[in-house]
């Protein structure tokens, strides 16, 4: 199953994906040619990386949707410091090619949607 996974992950063409969401993420196309958006699978740990000098994390992750839904949300409850998103193929407009949890600084983000939208109120509860 992790070959698979593996295989997956190389075969996508994340660039094209970046540049197919730039309407939804403007910010993102940049980041990932900059090298900001670390793109790797999820291993079960207790211990979840920090972002350190990343804009975003996407882990490839190889479960059930509900699933994957699930986890963004419990990881997104869990965590003051970052927002937790989740994609995968058939996920509306923008999704991702491959199933994945987008982990990304909430403050960041936040300030990024500001910008894009004075005036607009925040997604931070």
């Amino acid at each position: 199953m992790e070959e698979e996974l593996v295989k997956s992950h190389q075969s996508v063409n994340w660039l094209e994906y970046f540049e197919s969401i730039q309407k939804e993420c403007p910010w993102s196309l940049r980041a990932y040619k900059q090298g900001a958006i670390a793109i790797e699978h999820w291993c079960d740990s207790d211990t979840l990386e920090p972002l350190g000098d990343y804009q975003a994390r996407m882990y490839v992750v190889d479960y059930p949707d509900s699933i994957v839904e699930a986890m963004a949300t419990e990881l997104d409850c869990n965590d003051l410091e970052c927002e937790w998103l989740f994609s995968y193929p058939g996920y509306g407009l923008y999704a991702t090619p491959v199933k994945v949890l987008i982990q990304q600084n909430r403050k960041q983000l936040n300030d990024i949607r500001t910008k894009l939208n004075p005036g607009s109120e925040s997604r931070q509860a």
